[in-house]
């Protein structure tokens, strides 16, 4: 198990690219499984997340091969298996996108119930509900779901929940709907632009969405998709997170392949706490040079401020100047990098979902635990800033979402060493 030893008090500069995005990837190479033939995958990134997805896909009878350009090829060869077992399943709670076109192509899905999760409860009974009311008919047998139907057909579908709606249910029920007979009408679909992207792909396969992007999406069955090439969005949260690395720093970074437009949010809480984010051509010039304002965030479903980039902005509220005030509507349990940051001098308070940072002046290195994918990020980040050295043990989880980043912030002037954790224990 690997850990980081983090060098703080280090200003970035250069310039970077941002990968593709992860939470558009996993969707997308599920709905291959929808498709006659080969579909190629460009900018896909090399992550660990990704790596699992390619091993379910592997395992219900598609052929995963990276290309010498860097794409990925899918072709379904063998459909005979409709099972993505527990011990694949558990390792990604996102492998539940498979359920929709699994059903859709096969008449069958048999999916493991992935289980708990670091950042909250994450039930899949909004999944349910859409596809039921496709004609889907659902079970539960030795912790798996079993889904079967005979033919799906369109249906008026509402998908909100009690925390707004939910990105890989619409995924789900979109991919299911290209398939079923009629017109389907999703409502309270997600707006995220990784919905976006997967709705773009299948109709590039031959489906007929529309209204991807906004709370009504519409599906016009379709008797059969064929594969295609198709292009990754880049990653929004990727993105963001490299922002707050220009401004934790003191520093300025020029960020390529980057969609401000999925952003606005984002950008807005940035500018409006003292950092400059100026766009260029297909991307963004972010710097800061002066003291950090307090704020205050709530996190909402796309268009509004991500969950995704909550724990990176705590870490940067944390040496703002003031008072700021956070509030997780999306993952109410998402604070688990609360204790944390404190250990590094950070002044931050949790009153159930809302956390009060107050800005100190300096954060100061010490030894934290990653307990999910954004939060080591976050953890990461305020080692960047802080003075001393901060170890970052079990950054296996941010290799899920984020490729080599401890190279890529080196680039730019970090100071970032992975070592195994049992040499630190020694």
């Amino acid at each position: 198990m690997d850990s980081f030893i983090v060098e703080g008090s280090t200003r970035l500069r250069g310039k970077i690219r941002i990968n593709g995005s992860k939470n558009a990837a996993l969707p997308i190479m599920a709905g291959a499984l929808l498709a006659n033939g080969p579909s190629v995958i460009e900018d896909v990134p090399n992550l660990s997340d990704i790596q699992h997805q390619m091993n379910l896909l592997t395992e219900l009878g598609a052929v995963v091969q990276r290309q010498s350009d860097g794409s990925m090829k899918i072709e379904v060869k063998d459909e005979s298996n409709s099972h993505a077992r527990y011990d694949l399943v558990r390792k990604m709670r996102a492998s539940i996108c498979v359920l929709g076109p699994l059903l859709a192509k096969r008449g069958e899905a048999r999916v493991s119930l992935p289980g708990g999760c670091a950042i909250g409860d994450r039930p899949i009974d909004i999944h349910q509900r859409g596809l039921e009311k496709l004609g889907a008919k659902f079970r539960l047998e030795g912790g798996d779901i079993i889904v079967t139907a005979q033919r799906l057909r369109g249906a008026d579908i509402f998908l909100g929940g009690n925390f707004g709606s939910t990105v890989l249910g619409t995924a789900n029920v979109m991919s299911a709907a290209t398939l079923a007979e009629g017109t389907t009408t999703i409502e309270s679909a997600a707006c995220e632009p990784e919905v976006v992207d997967l709705a773009e792909y299948l109709n590039a396969m031959g489906a007929r969405i529309s209204g991807h992007g906004t709370p009504r999406i519409t599906v016009e069955g379709v008797a059969d998709l064929k594969g295609c090439r198709h292009r990754v969005i880049c990653d929004r949260i990727e993105a963001g997170t490299f922002m707050v690395a220009a401004a934790i720093s003191n520093g300025e970074i020029e960020l390529e392949n980057v969609r401000l437009r999925d952003l606005m949010a984002t950008v807005d809480k940035l500018r409006a706490i003292g950092v400059i984010v100026d766009a260029s051509n297909g991307g963004c010039t972010v710097a800061r040079s002066q003291r950090l304002h307090a704020t205050t965030i709530t996190t909402q479903p796309h268009p509004g401020f991500p969950t995704d980039l909550q724990a990176q902005f705590m870490a940067l509220l944390a040496i703002a100047d003031g008072n700021s005030i956070i509030t997780e509507k999306i993952f109410p349990d998402r604070f688990l990098h609360v204790a944390e940051l404190a250990r590094m001098g950070a002044k931050v308070h949790r009153e159930g979902a809302t956390v009060i940072i107050e800005g100190t002046d300096q954060l100061v290195g010490a030894p934290v635990m990653a307990s999910d994918l954004r939060a080591s990020a976050a953890l990461v980040l305020a080692g960047l800033a802080a003075e001393g050295s901060t170890t970052v043990n079990r950054v296996y989880h941010i290799d899920r979402g984020y490729e080599r980043i401890e190279e890529r912030l080196n680039k730019l002037g970090a100071r970032i060493q992975r070592v195994d954790q049992r040499e630190l224990e020694n």
